[in-house]
């Protein structure tokens, strides 16, 4: 994945005051912030097995032991290591809650008697251009998964957006964009069991079905 590349570059990294960081090591961005919250960051490839707060397994565990909790909150803003990151979250926060039969919207059998997990997503910095809709992808994946992994049916994304900006260099690509058609969004089929870890993903446990998208269109990533 290549997204990252221009804040992992030396002249960004040192721009931060990072000067010490190997090229392409963000810091405690995103993935340490979920899976070690509260540990101490060395570099990337430290190992960080058991060290501070695995927020999606405590997550995964109360979907499956206790899925009215209102606190099933997957946070990346942790105050103490925004100076050491190469861009603070833009996504921060993810609430997590389960409807049940009685809520949840007409369908099937299986509608009527599984939980629906929804995810709504707070983002404070909004590039609608190249990040909203690679994040909201990303997040709709995420409560896919986790739907997966307890069970449960995928729901809704809610998406709550604080400063959304266009780019300057994005306005004529977006304008393009604009004058599309939209066409019938894509399904996606897990072919994993279902269950188990969160972890151990594999590309080939997805497919994606009627995937019809228009031609592309570029627009360069802004630092």
């Amino acid at each position: 994945m290549k997204i990252w590349d221009g804040n992992g570059s030396r002249e960004f990294l040192d721009s931060r005051g990072l000067t010490h960081r190997e090229v392409g090591d963000l810091g405690p961005v995103y993935g340490f912030q979920w899976r070690h919250f509260g540990a101490d960051y060395k570099d990337s490839s430290t190992d960080y097995t058991g060290q501070g707060v695995d927020q999606l397994v405590d997550i995964i565990h109360k979907l499956r032991t206790d899925p009215y909790d209102r606190r099933m909150i997957l946070t990346a803003w942790n105050p103490r290591d925004l100076s050491i990151m190469a861009l603070p979250p833009c996504h921060m926060f993810a609430q997590f809650y389960v409807s049940f039969p009685g809520q949840a919207l007409e369908g099937s059998s299986e509608y009527k008697t599984k939980g629906h997990l929804h995810c709504q997503l707070y983002q404070r910095s909004c590039d609608m251009g190249l990040g909203v809709p690679f994040n909201i992808a990303s997040y709709a994946l995420l409560c896919h998964m986790l739907a997966h992994v307890c069970d449960l049916i995928p729901g809704s994304l809610t998406h709550v957006m604080g400063d959304a900006h266009v780019y300057l260099d994005h306005v004529d690509a977006l304008r393009i964009q604009l004058e599309r058609e939209p066409r019938t969004f894509p399904e996606l089929e897990i072919k994993r069991d279902k269950g188990g870890s969160i972890d151990g993903w594999k590309v080939e446990d997805f497919e994606i079905k009627g995937y019809d998208p228009h031609k592309s269109i570029a627009m360069k990533m802004s630092v």
